[in-house]
């Protein structure tokens, strides 16, 4: 038996629309939670591999997902080039000691994928468990995207002092996106070798670039990791999530094989300008999931503009809310399927 999300990837036929959800496992899941108080605290959760595939697996015996996305943080390769973290209740990550110049980069560790062995335990024992016609997504934080965590220190608003940065010092934050880049590149491989099914390149903070420091900063960045990984293996999809660059579309090119599309994209748009060239996902507004009726409105737009033929993966435009009833998620994914069945 092949698996759904596989084929869909590479727009061969499917029994309907395969979904997943993007932070699939969380908060929003009561199993999550005990496994959680179990662990004691997230980052002890990501590195411990029995307790992270637990979680990894809960979304595809729960909700009937076509694929267990890892469990892990996009966090965990500055984290093991040697920075601070740490997670503050209502703060998020925070780094103590943040990426400022050229000597800061110079003392990152260069090859946190030989410490990240955890994520690769996890994979392997999840695929002992994961049915056989159900895929495991790998993932990494992008290098935009893990640079802004790094030289802010955290989560920001304004992205002020990274952005300041691009502008006034971009060889050093260059010199930086080159060296995450390297240890994505080695991480993703490593996440392959041991099982991964596919991969996922999440750039949450693409959007906050204007369309020139984008293409510079962030894009070329993604296309160089994709590309690396289709020479290597091309039987493996990729997927890039580059949120907030909507207006960015017609500069959207390159060797991947998904487009996830934010929630803030009309869909429309996405596939006028991208549905030809890429798979899309994507891309139900998360708050949606607060009610039933919203969701069925939602699936009904999206099943709309793309149809139940080959060329869609059914997603969320982004990560799923904490707060809202698990029994919304398992009715949107039933409903996918019974609506898209060919």
């Amino acid at each position: 038996m092949g698996k759904v999300f596989i084929d869909a990837c590479f727009r061969k036929e499917t029994p309907y629309t395969p979904i997943w959800l993007m932070r699939q496992a969380g908060r929003y899941l009561p199993q999550y939670k005990e496994v959680r108080e179990k662990a004691g605290d997230f980052l002890t959760l990501c590195k411990n591999p029995e307790l992270a595939a637990k979680v990894t697996l809960q979304p595809v015996e729960i909700l009937g997902v076509d694929a267990a996305i890892l469990f892990s943080d996009i966090l965990v390769i500055p984290l093991e080039m040697g920075m601070d973290l740490s997670f503050q209740k209502g703060e998020g990550p925070v780094f103590k000691n943040p990426i400022r110049d050229m000597d800061d980069v110079d003392r990152l560790y260069d090859f946190p994928e030989e410490r990240l062995t955890y994520v690769y335990e996890t994979i392997k024992l999840v695929k002992k468990e994961l049915p056989k016609d159900k895929a495991l997504i790998g993932f990494s934080g992008a290098p935009w995207t893990l640079a802004t965590y790094m030289i802010e220190g955290g989560s920001s608003k304004t992205f002020s002092t990274v952005k300041k940065m691009v502008y006034t010092d971009p060889d050093f934050v260059h010199a930086l996106l080159i060296k995450l880049t390297e240890a994505i590149k080695a991480y993703l491989i490593k996440q392959i070798e041991s099982g991964a099914d596919a991969i996922q390149i999440f750039d949450s903070w693409a959007g906050v670039l204007e369309k020139s420091r984008f293409l510079d900063f962030s894009w070329e960045y993604l296309i160089d990791i994709a590309e690396f990984l289709k020479d290597r293996y091309p039987k493996v999809p990729i997927i890039l999530f580059a949120k907030g660059v909507g207006g960015y579309l017609n500069e959207i090119k390159g060797r991947f094989d998904v487009f996830s599309v934010d929630w803030a994209t009309p869909l429309e748009i996405a596939k006028e300008k991208l549905g030809k060239k890429y798979v899309l996902q994507g891309n139900l507004e998360p708050a949606r999931l607060y009610s039933k009726e919203a969701v069925r409105e939602g699936v009904e737009e999206i099943i709309e503009v793309m149809g139940t033929k080959p060329g869609h993966i059914f997603n969320l435009g982004h990560g799923m809310l904490p707060d809202v009833d698990f029994e919304n998620a398992k009715y949107l994914v039933e409903l996918v399927h019974d609506l898209t069945r060919r």
